[in-house]
């Protein structure tokens, strides 16, 4: 029997409608994006909060930075900074190029470290009038091998050179006798400080020394057997220019060596700001023995000068000096001012550090040490200030 039935499909999407008419079909109105009410904006707020974190937090961080840095240069922006060279036809180098004033945290403001007066104040800042010294000691006389011994004992010195040792013409060899009556303060005080011959080297022409004795405040720095480029001091006032000496001690390796380099001194021994002194025949054969004559010995070679401020080589005076000397010293009525040391504040930790880096022998600095201990040098950090000529006394036991 045949299936006479026929298969008709039937889709939902059929009308019933008739097929000429269409369907018209409504679209709904999409919703705009953002908040509608008080709870959508704050989850909208919260959901953008979440998503941009990163973003606000770097510009956060951004804004921070800079305005420390404004504060950390006096107020002004980074744009209005002075620039200044180093050396002459030298591009600058690093912060050796800034006046900026070096700032600590105390007590949570960032202050300056050094307090100079402003520069309407330093341009009439005068150099106060030697005052009568109230120590006991009245006249200081230097030991030479010519003069009639102040202190007992007998010098144990020939006059052979001892070419490498600490002891020759130049430091003299006193007894430790000597050296302990030389602690004594008294009317007369007779000292070994150096230059204990006139065969004992580092002499200097009669030319700079007549120069040198014209020095009231002077600021020195020395480079020996070829040393560090000669930076141009920057920051000083007009006062400071015409009552201040800036004086640099070379050698002739130095000297040839600054030559090589183009940085030529003229003929009337100025490079730039600095007078450069010649020394001929040093008494050591380590340069850093050699440096610390000018350094611990400025009373020595600049007899007139009242105050003096030693550069290390390396660095750039960037103050004023008179400046300086008043925040130092006049404002507080000290004698001496002294740099702290960046990683070490012990003698004797600085002792090991010395062995380590190799600037000295274990030997050598176990002697030392044994006589500070024998001396009764305290572990404390700071001198307890001595002034006038025991400050003399202080450097040339060094």
């Amino acid at each position: 029997m045949q299936n006479n039935s026929i298969s008709v499909p039937v889709s939902d999407s059929d009308s019933d409608e008739p097929s000429g008419r269409k369907r018209v079909r409504l679209r709904r109105k999409r919703k705009k994006p953002g908040p509608r009410g008080k709870t959508d904006l704050t989850r909208w707020v919260i959901t953008k909060l979440l998503k941009w974190w990163p973003v606000l937090l770097f510009f956060f961080a951004a804004a921070l930075l800079t305005y420390e840095a404004s504060k950390i240069a006096g107020g002004k922006p980074p744009s209005s900074r002075v620039k200044m060279a180093t050396r002459s036809g030298d591009k600058p180098q690093g912060n050796l190029n800034w006046l900026d004033p070096t700032t600590h945290v105390v007590g949570g403001v960032r202050e300056r470290c050094l307090k100079l007066l402003p520069p309407e104040e330093l341009e009439h800042l005068d150099i106060p009038m030697d005052k009568e010294s109230d120590n006991s000691i009245k006249k200081m006389v230097y030991m030479t091998e010519t003069d009639t011994p102040v202190l007992k004992g007998n010098f144990n010195l020939s006059r052979q050179h001892f070419v490498g040792t600490r002891f020759n013409l130049f430091t003299g060899n006193q007894t430790l006798k000597q050296r302990e009556q030389s602690f004594k303060a008294t009317e007369t005080a007779g000292i070994h400080c150096g230059f204990y011959s006139e065969m004992g080297g580092f002499r200097i022409s009669d030319e700079d020394k007549s120069y040198m004795q014209t020095c009231k405040v002077v600021v020195s720095t020395c480079a020996f057997g070829g040393g560090d480029d000669l930076y141009q001091p920057i920051g000083m006032s007009e006062t400071s220019l015409q009552k201040v000496c800036y004086v640099a001690f070379w050698d002739d390796i130095t000297l040839a060596t600054q030559e090589e380099q183009g940085h030529k001194v003229g003929e009337n021994h100025f490079m730039g700001k600095w007078r450069i002194v010649i020394v001929k025949d040093l008494p050591f054969t380590d340069q850093r023995l050699n440096g610390k004559i000018p350094k611990m010995l400025a009373h020595r070679l600049f007899v007139n000068s009242r105050y003096s401020i030693w550069v290390d080589s390396k660095s750039q005076f960037r103050r004023d000096p008179l400046g300086v000397l008043e925040a130092l010293l006049w404002r507080s009525n000290s004698e001496l001012a002294l740099s702290e040391h960046g990683a070490r504040s012990s003698v004797f930790d600085e002792a090991k550090a010395v062995v380590k880096k190799n600037k000295a022998t274990p030997e050598e600095v176990e002697i030392q040490i044994k006589q500070y201990h024998a001396d009764g040098l305290p572990d404390d950090k700071r001198f307890n200030g001595k002034k006038g000529m025991l400050v003399f006394l202080l450097f040339c036991l060094f």
